[in-house]
């Protein structure tokens, strides 16, 4: 599963707004915005993402 649909289930689930998500998960605002334009997150930042969504940190 990529990375961005995960995001986007626990954007849904959540209500949280993309710009915080971005800024919580890998202090950029914009991640969301750049990845649903074609940005490659490179393995650290992946790792970084997916290890905010299992924490389940709101």
């Amino acid at each position: 599963m990529s990375v961005l649909i995960k995001i986007d289930r626990y954007l849904r689930r959540t209500g949280m707004p993309v710009s915080k998500f971005g800024r919580l998960a890998v202090n950029d605002p914009r991640l969301v915005h750049d990845l649903k334009r074609g940005r490659q997150p490179g393995h650290g930042i992946v790792a970084r993402i997916e290890a905010f969504i299992d924490g389940g940190a709101a």
